[in-house]
Parts: C-alpha cells; sequence; structure tokens
C-alpha cells in the first residue's frame, strides 16, 4: 500500500463541508478523500488563473482571475 502525502486543508472545516450538504456522521477517511479532491481542484483552477493573470500582464492573480479559471475549467 503506497502512503499518500497529507492534504494541505484541515480536516474540521472538510467535514463540515460534508456534513453542511447533509450527512450526520463523516468517516475520516472521507474528510481525507474530499480535502484531497478540493486541493487538486484548487491547484488546477490556480494554474488556469495564474495562466490568464500572465496573459494580462499580471503576476498578481485577482478574484476575477479565479472565477474566470472556474468558467473555463466547468467548460471542458
Amino acid at each position: 500500500m503506497t502512503q499518500q502525502v497529507p492534504p494541505i486543508l484541515p480536516l474540521a472545516p472538510v467535514e463540515r463541508i460534508i456534513r453542511k450538504a447533509g450527512a450526520d456522521r463523516v468517516s475520516e477517511d472521507a474528510g481525507l478523500e474530499l480535502a484531497r479532491v478540493l486541493e487538486d481542484y484548487g491547484i488546477d483552477v490556480s494554474r488556469e488563473a495564474i495562466t490568464l493573470a500572465k496573459h494580462a500582464g499580471r503576476t498578481t492573480v485577482k478574484d476575477d482571475d479565479i472565477r474566470l479559471a472556474v468558467a473555463r475549467i466547468k467548460k471542458t
């Protein structure tokens, strides 16, 4: 069995997200897996937003870059 790197996101807020969606109880493995998924998605969005900022001639990523990056990722 391969050892996975723990996610950057803290488990408590991730588990709260799952409970907010309607779960009564959340296993630790479920929290870890959602944290990994959210982290992967966040990295994808961030990379796209960085590309958009660079295209605009900026080194600073802005909220508009994040929103546009999410919209572009949803299209694919």
